[in-house]
């Protein structure tokens, strides 16, 4: 087994291996620079006891009752200002509605679900207080079921576009059948308090690619937990853009179903003056020969723009085989905004592939700025070409060019008003 580390800016990592807990703070100059915590496999296959505070002892439920109102000093709740999130943690309130538009391709159906039949098909409980309360309230469950070997030659789109009014909860089921192939686009607009469950199902040899935006209006918030059960020999592909809204958290959860699933996680975040983006991933190895690969990236800028990532894996005793990475990268554009990025990595097997994580958080490089510079780009022009590569490598992860096209004048937009 081996262990390599170098230091990195921003955030408090650990790294849990074979009874290891190493635990501290890092710091780097800038993007370029990287934290690698990392393990190879080992001979004897030891497990180990979870140490304190695993990711893996965490309560999940659809009983509200095993989650108290947080106080903020719980570590799932530590960065999140939840002040501002008590209407949506509040039991018994009646849902408001948003304006949904559905684009839904041949072949493929949406109806209501009883609470009997959706502990059927989903596995994966909520994990947070917020969860529980957007199913609790939301009062049903929406399925929208893509069929076994059918490859949808257009994305599911839902649009839901946000009107004001009173708090909105909800929950959404997506079953993807064994053999079958879609793109599903999540896209949030408007104004409006929201707390959601996105429970994605994919089945065994399929191929699954979720993407959503949040480009919400900066009165907005939103607050989510978004779950993925991997199915054996599938690949599953997850987008999240996150732009717009006052407040947002996000909770991205995968599990896997059988072995030979390969599950990657994809991040971008822009956050201005007074917006607080926080996201959250948290990939559960569970069963062996699985592989994940999670890539979240971040620019901020204006007095007191605020983004938190938190990214949990762990790998499970019984998950041998398995090969995992996580990484982070926040580019700090102006005074006063703050990043914290926080990877944590649990490994309870020796008998894996690869694991590791990178974390980093920093100004512009300046060797790229004098790079484009002495090729007679302005200073200007420069810092725009930096930003837009740092970050176009998620948006090109995203298999649709109209939105592609979409979120990259979204980030010019952004730039600009950094400018003025």
């Amino acid at each position: 087994m081996t262990l390599d580390s170098k230091n990195v800016e921003t955030g408090e990592g650990r790294v849990a291996i074979e009874g290891m807990d190493l635990e501290g703070e890092h710091l780097a100059p800038n993007v370029g620079g990287t934290e690698q915590h990392g393990a190879k496999a080992h001979s004897d296959g030891r497990g180990v006891t979870k140490p304190a505070g695993s990711r893996g002892e965490r309560v999940s439920s659809f009983d509200l009752a095993q989650f108290p109102l947080p106080k903020g000093r719980e570590e799932e709740w530590r960065f999140t200002p939840i002040e501002k999130l008590q209407s949506l943690m509040a039991d018994g309130v009646e849902s408001g509605s948003l304006k949904n538009e559905f684009q839904l391709p041949e072949g493929v159906t949406q109806r209501g679900i009883s609470a009997e039949e959706m502990r059927q098909i989903v596995e994966m409980a909520p994990a947070d207080r917020l969860a529980a309360t957007a199913v609790s309230n939301a009062k049903g469950s929406w399925l929208i079921d893509v069929p076994a070997e059918t490859e949808l030659a257009e994305p599911l789109r839902l649009k839901m576009t946000g009107q004001g009014g009173d708090p909105v909860f909800a929950h959404l089921v997506i079953r993807v059948g064994n053999f079958s192939k879609a793109l599903v686009i999540l896209e949030h607009e408007g104004t409006a308090d929201v707390n959601a469950l996105v429970s994605v199902v994919t089945g065994d040899s399929s191929d699954v690619r979720v993407v959503t935006t949040q480009m919400w209006d900066d009165a907005a918030t939103h607050a989510a937990q978004h779950d993925a059960l991997v199915g054996r020999d599938a690949t599953f592909k997850y987008v999240t853009v996150s732009l717009g809204g006052g407040l947002v958290r996000l909770n991205t959860n995968v599990r896997f179903a059988g072995p030979g699933g390969d599950a990657s996680v994809y991040g971008l975040y822009f956050a201005d003056a007074g917006q607080h983006l926080e996201h959250r991933s948290f990939v559960d190895h569970n069963v062996g020969s699985c592989t994940s690969n999670v890539l979240y990236k971040g620019a901020l800028q204006g007095e007191s723009a605020r983004t938190v990532w938190v990214g949990d894996v762990l790998i499970r005793k019984e998950a041998e085989g398995t090969d995992s990475y996580e990484k982070n990268q926040n580019l700090v554009l102006t005074d006063g905004a703050r990043a914290d990025s926080v990877p944590n990595l649990e490994i309870e097997t020796g008998l894996i592939e690869g694991a590791g994580h990178a974390s980093s958080t920093g100004r512009f490089d300046d060797e790229h700025l004098f790079y484009l510079m002495a090729r007679g780009i302005p200073e200007k022009e420069a810092r725009r070409l930096v930003v837009r590569g740092f970050l176009n490598e998620i948006i090109q992860k995203i298999g649709s060019e109209e939105l592609e096209e979409r979120l990259r004048d979204a980030v010019e937009a952004e730039l600009a008003a950094s400018e003025n």
